[in-house]
């Protein structure tokens, strides 16, 4: 992804339609390459600004995606408790409940909890207690323990969120919210590869335009005119 912030590229898009509004204004601006002429200038900007969008409804909709995979596994750790406590009355081997223990404990994580609140649409922020705790890995040892618990025929429970089939309902909404952020995430970034392209790239990007345009006035009215002062004071910002 790009370092310049998404501001410093909304900023770009919208100096780009004011430094083309301005020499379109300029009686002698008649440029001998293609690229910077008024109507190419228009159609860049109209392509730019239309990605920066495209880059914003996937962004919305990766957020999105985050904060219903949150919401998803909210539940998890204390379903899990919920199942342990099950399994420690029904009289199962040691070695058997020791392994669902085990199961749960991987899920569960570290028992401590960051004190910082983790704004929402954003990944709570890794630590070394955090291991194995990614969303997926989350999932794939649910999945285990669910496995363990349909070769368990002492596994009866009467609450309705905790039997097996709804259960293994819960697993599978699990694994579809993480998979949406995924998609979400790989389209998002995709966007913003074809956003950079656009404003970035050499010789053909916004920032790459601006120079060439601003170079071109200078030829034509010179360095101290009005003309070159007021479109060199149009600010674009280079990648960094």
């Amino acid at each position: 992804m790009s370092s310049t912030s998404e501001v410093g590229h909304a900023k770009n898009v919208a100096n780009l339609q004011k430094i083309t509004q301005q020499v379109s204004t300029y009686s002698l601006y008649n440029p001998p390459i293609a690229d910077i002429t008024v109507p190419s200038l228009q159609t860049l900007y109209t392509d730019a600004d239309a990605k920066l969008t495209e880059v914003g409804d996937k962004r919305s909709a990766n957020k999105n995606a985050i904060v219903a995979r949150q919401t998803a596994f909210e539940n998890l750790s204390s379903t899990c408790t919920k199942i342990i406590n099950v399994l420690e009355i029904v009289g199962l081997p040691q070695g058997t409940l020791n392994q669902a223990r085990s199961l749960t404990q991987t899920i569960q994580g570290s028992s401590r909890k960051s004190k910082t609140p983790v704004e929402e649409g954003k990944e709570a922020p890794k630590t070394s207690s955090t291991s194995r705790q990614s969303f997926t890995s989350k999932a794939e040892n649910f999945g285990l323990l669910l496995q363990m618990l349909s070769t368990l025929p002492a596994y009866t429970p009467n609450e309705d969120n905790i039997k097996l089939q709804n259960l293994n309902t819960y697993h599978d909404s699990l694994k579809a919210t993480t998979l949406v952020v995924d998609q979400t995430e790989s389209e998002l970034n995709t966007k913003i590869i074809e956003r950079d392209r656009i404003l970035y790239a050499e010789e053909t990007g916004v920032y790459a335009i601006s120079l060439k345009i601003k170079k071109y006035v200078k030829s034509l009215y010179g360095a101290t005119s009005r003309e070159y002062t007021t479109v060199s004071a149009i600010e674009f910002t280079k990648r960094k």
